[in-house]
């Protein structure tokens, strides 16, 4: 990831920002930028990290996957 302008590069970031605008845009937008930020970073620390589908885990949320393999392996 160290090529300027390769689209590869910019993929994963560029997969979070449509997310983030398709999935946490507030409807009427926000009343200030503090509660713009704060916003965003419960968007991405609770929802889009741990419970948004990944494709790479079959469709399951990261902690739906967690506790899949927990209970398949016996660990609980």
């Amino acid at each position: 990831m160290s090529r300027r302008g390769s689209f590869r590069d910019n993929a994963p970031l560029e997969r979070l920002f449509r997310s983030l605008k398709t999935e946490w845009i507030p409807k009427l937008g926000d009343s200030n930028i503090a509660e713009a930020k704060r916003g965003i970073g419960e968007y991405l620390i609770d929802d889009y990290n741990d419970y948004r589908p990944h494709s790479k885990n079959g469709g399951l949320s990261p902690i739906a996957a967690e506790d899949k393999l927990n209970s398949l392996s016996g660990i609980s």
